[in-house]
């Protein structure tokens, strides 16, 4: 269980102008998977944080049931997590995670009883993350925010949808769903792509700036900034149904 610092904390802390904010998407799941994200309503925030110190010592197991939400998960759901959001993935989910800097500022609250080599419960940052949870994040808010916030972008001869993120954070995804070739446009922006519903899909540039290459399912891809105008076409497996993937790009 963990939270990524706000901006302000950040730079005031590390002297680094931006953070970590993420979303997970559902590739798929068990029945009864869960998605832990933000706070429970009328939280008690100094007896969390005691019981939190009292579980990285080993004097108790910390229950986080008691404090935050837990929020059923099935494929194609998208839980969005901007900075300064309780969250972690319960068991029996298959995650992508859709991240800026992923590899920066995590601070791990709470880690489920697990040890080091060494015997002890293995290192966590409540100090630090104390300090940048946002408290008002709570179960109502992040129903209306921060869960399948979809809104559909064309429906025609194939299906575009934005997925959120949050307004808060700095990344556009769009899903789409298509059984023919699909036209897409980096306009000048890093396009990350992971195919999330279907067998095999050819990507082809119109310019044929690069030679047509093959992706499957679950299967993330980078198309450069440069590139303009690609296509997405299902084969093979796929020729002829319908596939689903998920475009991440940087907001102008």
């Amino acid at each position: 269980m963990q939270v990524h610092p706000i901006t302000e904390y950040a730079k005031n802390n590390f002297g680094i102008a931006y953070t970590q904010d993420e979303s997970y998407y559902i590739l798929d799941a068990k029945e009864g998977a869960k998605v832990y994200l933000g706070l429970k309503d009328n939280v008690d925030k100094q007896a969390m944080i005691t019981e939190l110190k009292l579980a990285q010592k080993g004097n108790l197991t910390f229950d986080a049931e008691k404090y935050v939400n837990k929020f059923p998960a099935k494929a194609h759901d998208h839980f969005l997590i901007p900075a300064g959001t309780i969250h972690c993935s319960g068991s029996g989910c298959m995650i992508l995670e859709i991240s800026a800097t992923p590899y920066i500022f995590t601070f791990k609250l709470w880690d489920w009883e697990r040890v080091g080599l060494d015997g002890i419960p293995r290192p966590t940052h409540i100090n630090h993350g104390e300090k940048v949870i946002q408290w008002n994040r709570t179960t109502d808010w992040v129903k209306e925010n921060l869960i399948n916030n979809n809104n559909i972008i064309i429906d025609n001869e194939y299906k575009e949808e934005s997925t959120g993120l949050n307004e808060l954070e700095f990344i556009e995804t769009r899903r789409y769903l298509f059984d023919k070739r699909l036209e897409l446009n980096t306009n000048g922006n890093l396009n990350v792509l992971n195919l999330i519903d279907g067998d095999v899909a050819v990507i082809e540039s119109v310019k044929n700036l690069f030679k047509p290459f093959i992706v499957h399912y679950a299967e993330t891809f980078i198309i450069p900034a440069s590139v303009g105008e690609y296509i997405i076409k299902p084969i093979g497996l796929s020729a002829g149904k319908k596939i689903s993937l998920i475009r991440a790009y940087v907001r102008f």
